[in-house]
């Protein structure tokens, strides 16, 4: 027992100089001062905050590791305390720890030439046991096609094809008020910044993405085209995002969308009808360039057509903004998006997104996604550590190649296992066989990208 006991012990100490590390590499501690999260009750918020972070890697939820752990000086008032405070900035706080991981620490060892992007997309936060939590709603899932409670959770990544990072995000409830269980607290402060994010809660989720990645250049990161896959793929919402970064998404095919071709509205299917193809077994179809909107306002696009390895009457649609691309180069560049679909896993599976507290409050819920994506950026940090020998010391960098980026091929096995939302569609096949078909795909990803656990 007392042995037991004794590798616990040797296991939490480890961990905790690890996550101890890399809040004093990236100056954690003053950021959390720079983002008006100070003490909690007396005590320093980043050892409240590291208490937090290390949960998963201990292998234990909040009641475990901070309502009964008697070897830590504070208790759960402490935590919630820190957790549901509507004034702290964790937006902000986020924001000071990527610019620093980004700038200082992923650039410098990946080439100027290689091409960084931005990655959006949305994943369902069911809470369909509550009852009294904060902007609750009833949202609409549209992979499965049905409702659930809960939240629908949107963040912005950064990725240089190796390593992704979360940038910013946002909680929605629904933006109209028959779905909504419950409303905004009339206790909070107007002026407060847990005020300003109940706003974007109820707000469409087009909408924000504008604001995001202008605050994301703001801020000082920078990428060169933002993916997204085709729920956001639409003519109106790639106008408005085109002024600020060349977007390369998925689009669908569908009669109520249009493109122009010398004026004449046409759809995906109609332009694919049409194309040139190239012959043979190739798997980039073609492309064709039109044109999205109308007179001054019209912006010229490129749609490469791939072919779908799983139905060989059935292809998939890439558009991009930035027309000078080749088809391959296209393709390649959005197999990145392929990331944050690893990224929801880990957040969701391994590092207790959802299941680790019951908060009822707005706040709370922000401020434990905000330190389950630390944990993230924790993680990639110690990842690109273990296999980028570019991090070993100045004697590797004339000896070796940077980290490979994706190459055309792997794109598209991405892509392609994308197409694995659409298979839920069917109701020849069962929920359970699919998850287990995705789940051993997703083991495969993951044991590619070195996401091992902290513990071992």
């Amino acid at each position: 027992m007392q042995i037991t006991k004794s590798k616990s012990e040797e296991q939490e100490n480890k961990i905790f100089g690890k996550i101890n590390t890399f809040f004093g590499k990236f100056e954690i501690n003053k950021i959390l001062n720079e983002s008006n999260i100070k003490k909690v009750r007396g005590f320093k918020v980043k050892d409240i905050i590291i208490k937090l972070a290390e949960l998963p890697f201990l292998q234990k939820n909040f009641y475990q590791g901070i309502v009964k752990n008697k070897d830590i000086e504070f208790g759960k008032t402490v935590a919630y305390d820190l957790l549901n405070n509507s004034k702290y900035n964790w937006r902000l706080f986020l924001y000071k720890i990527v610019v620093i991981v980004i700038n200082t620490f992923l650039k410098p060892l990946t080439n100027e030439k290689r091409e960084s992007v931005f990655i959006l997309d949305d994943s369902p936060h069911p809470r369909n046991s509550s009852k009294k939590v904060e902007l609750l709603a009833r949202v609409y899932n549209h992979v499965t096609n049905k409702y659930f409670k809960g939240f629908r959770l949107l963040p912005l990544c950064w990725s240089d094809g190796n390593s992704l990072i979360p940038v910013d995000f946002a909680l929605l409830s629904s933006n109209k008020a028959e779905n909504r269980y419950q409303e905004i607290n009339e206790k909070i402060d107007k002026r407060s910044c847990g005020y300003k994010r109940r706003l974007e809660a109820i707000s469409k989720s087009t909408d924000l993405i504008v604001p995001m990645l202008k605050r994301a250049f703001k801020k000082g990161i920078k990428a060169n085209y933002l993916l997204m896959d085709s729920w956001f793929g639409f003519p109106a919402t790639i106008a408005s995002i085109k002024p600020i970064i060349d977007v390369i998404c998925m689009i669908k095919n569908t009669p109520k969308v249009f493109y122009y071709q010398n004026g004449i509205g046409v759809t995906v299917s109609q332009i694919y009808k049409k194309l040139k193809k190239r012959r043979g077994m190739a798997n980039i179809k073609g492309s064709e360039i039109v044109e999205i909107g109308q007179g001054a306002e019209a912006i010229k696009v490129k749609i490469v057509f791939v072919k779908n390895r799983n139905n060989k009457r059935e292809w998939l649609s890439i558009l991009s903004t930035d027309i000078s691309l080749s088809d391959a180069d296209i393709v390649r560049i959005y197999g990145k998006r392929w990331d944050i679909e690893v990224f929801f896993k880990m957040m969701k599976q391994c590092l207790n997104l959802g299941k680790e507290m019951e908060l009822r409050s707005y706040d709370g819920m922000i401020a434990h996604i905000t330190i389950v994506m630390l944990r993230y950026i924790f993680l990639t940090v110690e990842q690109r550590n273990s296999v980028d020998a570019k991090t070993f010391g100045g004697v590797y960098m004339d000896m070796i190649d940077e980290m490979k980026d994706i190459t055309v091929i792997e794109a598209l096995n991405r892509i392609l296992v994308l197409a694995f939302r659409e298979i839920r569609k069917l109701d020849e096949i069962s929920e359970e066989i699919i998850s287990q078909i995705f789940d051993i795909f997703m083991g495969i990803v993951m044991e590619k990208y070195h996401f091992k656990r902290i513990a071992a």
